[in-house]
């Protein structure tokens, strides 16, 4: 079955708002057996009718996002009724859960407030938990004379959308898509390995597979290889994958290496301290994103100037003077401070120079050490050189000194 989403929404178009929702629902289908084959973002307004009108005689199921809302750019429900030539009924349940929640945010209602309830004869009521306006369902053909196929209008906000999609929407696709042939897919994370590397590594092996298609997306200081075809052939592949990648494979689902390092401290009732410099308190913020991080995270250190190094982690500013801030002795006398003042069963350490100056010929721009110390152990370390902007910078140093402690924790 065709797939075609549109995103209405002329902030998008601008820029102003990044869209997500295409990256989401082509996940949440899957399951189902369906994949994304168009998607189009057209401004508010009528423009909606002409998208209509084109995708519905390529499509078997059309999702429209945005324009549900009470104000006078939103304006979806009312081209649809229109181009359906199905009237809008206000629809007394949803008016009574609009006033309700009004009312018990203490918000005054006004007249635009009330189309929200507005529904296309026919179509049913997508609830919204988290907002006012209903996302609505009209089946493939509601009105004979008028080509449609099933067509799903949801709210813009990620936050109502999300909630909505996996509780009402994906049980009508679950009944749609009953009888239809679904294939497996896998995806295997993989810390800080090239993707031209994991090709030479997997890719002639994997595509020698019968039926299978192989996929590659790179980010900052990972890979992620997505296997798609039928069950047998993406076990098989996935037998390849392991053998060939090995421990450098951290996940083989949606697991962030934050998230695998929660997972892996939790399970050992092990914990974590931080202390960093160039990275500048990002190691922790992916770590407290991550649920159940205060049952592993102790504390996390900030030290950008030397001298808090010294006050703050106990570094020698013998250390310091002699080989440098940017330097291994004092990444490990970092990671050693940061485990020691908290009683945590490891520190994590980074020191670098994220550019774009303050760098030397003898430790240029991009020049990081990563430290770990743990528990009755000497103190370990690795040097790595990533010239890149400072953001980009900061990810390839999370990304390597996360996986230095997976890796640990794996021995």
């Amino acid at each position: 079955m065709r797939v075609i989403v549109i995103n209405t929404g002329t902030e998008i178009l601008l820029g102003d708002v990044l869209n997500t929702h295409l990256a989401f629902i082509a996940r949440e289908i899957f399951q189902f057996g369906l994949r994304i084959n168009e998607q189009r973002t057209i401004p508010d307004g009528d423009t909606i009718q002409s998208a209509l009108a084109d995708v519905s005689l390529r499509a078997e199921i059309v999702f429209v996002t945005g324009g549900l809302g009470p104000t006078s750019d939103d304006i979806t429900r009312e081209i649809v009724a229109g181009y359906l030539q199905l009237p809008l009924v206000e629809d007394a349940i949803v008016r009574e859960g609009i006033r309700s929640r009004l009312a018990a945010r203490r918000i005054p209602t006004t007249k635009r407030i009330w189309r929200q309830a507005l529904v296309p004869a026919g179509a049913d009521v997508l609830p919204n938990e988290n907002g006012t306006a209903p996302g609505l369902y009209l089946p493939a053909n509601i009105n004979p004379g008028v080509p449609l196929p099933h067509l799903f209008l949801l709210p813009g906000p990620p936050r109502e959308l999300q909630p909505m999609f996996r509780n009402f929407v994906a049980p009508v696709l679950r009944r749609i898509t009953a009888e239809s042939k679904k294939d497996a897919m896998r995806t295997f994370r993989v810390a800080n390995m090239g993707e031209s590397i994991i090709e030479k590594k997997i890719g002639d092996l994997v595509l020698a597979v019968p039926g299978i298609e192989l996929g590659y997306c790179a980010r900052p200081g990972e890979v992620e290889v997505r296997v798609i075809g039928s069950a047998a052939a993406v076990a098989q592949a996935e037998k390849i994958i392991r053998e060939k990648l090995g421990n450098a494979i951290f996940s083989a689902s949606d697991e962030t290496l934050a998230a695998v390092l929660v997972r892996l401290l939790s399970e050992r009732e092990q914990t974590l301290a931080l202390a960093e410099s160039c990275t500048g308190g990002f190691l922790a913020d992916q770590i407290t994103n991550v649920p159940g991080a205060s049952k592993v995270f102790v504390a996390g250190y900030v030290t950008y100037s030397n001298q808090e190094k010294i006050r703050s982690l106990g570094v020698s500013r013998k250390s310091i003077e002699k080989f440098g801030a940017v330097s291994e002795r004092v990444v490990a006398e970092m990671a050693e401070g940061s485990r020691a003042r908290t009683g945590a069963t490891h520190g994590v350490a980074t020191t670098g120079i994220a550019g774009p100056g303050g760098g030397s010929e003898e430790k240029p721009v991009g020049t990081v050490f990563v430290g770990l110390s743990s528990e009755n152990q000497p103190a370990r370390w690795e040097k790595f050189f990533f010239p890149s902007d400072r953001e980009t910078f900061k990810q390839l140093v999370a990304q390597r000194a996360f996986d230095l402690l997976r890796r640990k924790l794996m021995e």
